[in-house]
């Protein structure tokens, strides 16, 4: 375990300061995919089905009433749906942005050795290189792991959405609906 910190601590320092920023910001981005998965796989199933025990008491014979009633569970489910969704996206656009300025600091270190010690002392701009390259690829890692996990999530969210209208249409059109007038929501 110790041997697993000492190497996390020399990548660190490999990168630069920019690299520590890469990386807690790539840990925020994964604790908040981690929280959506959470929620699609314990809670968004609670949650359709209070939406669909409350579509099915519904009096359905009053379209207009109906229709918002419809809207109105269609809209918190999504809204629960699709938190931090935005957020995750943002992070995931930053994280090359962050690499990019990565090369940029690494680049000004490399000219800032080069001005002092020439252009033959290759081992004094090897620390300015690394600050360059190393910041770079932990932005573009971060952002293409980070692609592939928010298309899932918002493909995950359009299906839900979809099933939970389906389900719905076809409670609507059985007959075992319950007439009530106003239901608290």
């Amino acid at each position: 375990m110790e041997q697993i910190l000492i190497s996390i601590r020399d990548f660190l320092e490999l990168g630069g300061t920019v690299l520590t920023v890469i990386a807690l910001v790539t840990g925020v981005l994964w604790i908040l995919v981690l929280e959506r998965i959470y929620y699609l796989k314990f809670h968004h199933p609670k949650m359709v089905r209070k939406a669909l025990a409350l579509w099915k008491i519904q009096d359905h014979s009053e379209p207009w009433f109906t229709q918002k009633l419809k809207r109105r569970l269609m809209s918190l489910v999504s809204l629960k749906l699709e938190r931090n969704l935005a957020l995750i996206k943002t992070l995931i656009a930053v994280c090359p942005l962050l690499g990019l300025l990565g090369t940029v600091t690494g680049m000004l270190e490399v000219f800032e050795v080069m001005s002092f010690t020439g252009t033959g002392n290759a081992r004094a701009m090897a620390s300015g290189v690394s600050k360059a390259t190393v910041p770079t690829m932990a932005g573009m890692v971060t952002a293409l792991s980070g692609i592939l996990v928010i298309t899932w999530l918002l493909r995950t969210a359009q299906k839900e959405k979809r099933l939970l209208n389906e389900r719905m249409l076809n409670q609507a059109q059985s007959p075992q609906a319950i007439p009530t007038k106003h239901l608290p929501v």
